[in-house]
């Protein structure tokens, strides 16, 4: 450092500057960047969470109520897609 440049500040300012700087490296370290994982379910447990028959749940697929992805040659069904529908099922009921 060629030069050191004091300048008067509030120690409550001062306070709060070195917790937002100590809070932000903190974050960094505590809680890294991380993909989140989607839960996949199968036709069966989506009809048992849902208390549906499987010709139901294949009939909200046909209609869009209920999102189903390939994987292979089987249908899975990812968890946010099934609270999702529910909800919007909840909601048309009512």
């Amino acid at each position: 450092m060629d030069k050191v440049v004091l300048s008067p500040i509030p120690l409550e300012e001062l306070k709060e500057g070195i917790r937002e700087i100590v809070k932000q490296e903190l974050s960094k370290l505590v809680f890294p960047q991380s993909k989140i994982v989607e839960t996949y379910f199968t036709r069966q447990e989506v009809s048992d969470y849902l208390q549906v028959s499987l010709p139901t749940l294949h009939q909200w697929a046909k209609d869009g109520t209920l999102k189903g992805y390939r994987i292979g040659t089987r249908i899975r069904y990812k968890r946010s897609d099934v609270e999702q529908a529910l909800n919007e099922i909840k909601a048309r009921n009512y």
